[in-house]
């Protein structure tokens, strides 16, 4: 059952992710955390119990990956590519944006394959938001013109 409802729900996110090309991020926020939190959420329970914590898992994970998406402006962007680009797995990148005071952590945490395209990578980003701090896990993938693009 657990193995059908994270196949439904990885499926259920491609489908949005391959129909929105031009997603801001937003967007993009929203669908990792939703994934995320739905994947976290199927490890919970069994029966009707675990199809609640996925629900709740998707509903919690899309409001938090949102949060930190709308925060990011060009030069959070600019910053988590360059993270992606020049750290090594494990090591983490700093910055506070002074326009909307929001810290931020970028983590490169895996080097992975997305697609046949060699050059992907799994990160984790936290971003203290009110004095709250929000984690997003995604894979972006660097492009033929150098810069990244989240695919998850």
């Amino acid at each position: 059952m657990k193995i059908i409802l994270s196949s439904i729900l990885v499926l259920l996110c491609s489908v949005s992710l391959i129909s929105c090309a031009h997603m801001s991020n937003q967007d993009a926020g929203v669908l990792t955390g939703a994934l995320a939190g739905g994947i976290l959420g199927s490890t919970l329970g069994h029966g009707n119990g675990q199809i609640l914590a996925i629900a709740a898992g998707t509903a919690a994970g899309a409001m938090i990956g949102g949060s930190v998406g709308k925060n990011m402006d060009d030069t959070d962007r600019m910053r988590m590519s360059r993270a992606l680009e020049d750290n090594t797995v494990g090591e983490p990148t700093y910055w506070r944006n002074r326009h909307t005071g929001v810290n931020y952590r970028v983590i490169p945490t895996r080097n992975v394959r997305h697609h046949g395209n060699r050059y992907c990578r799994e990160y984790r980003t936290i971003a203290e938001i009110g004095g709250r701090q929000r984690e997003v896990y995604g894979t972006a993938c660097r492009r033929r013109d150098g810069s990244w693009k989240i695919v998850n």
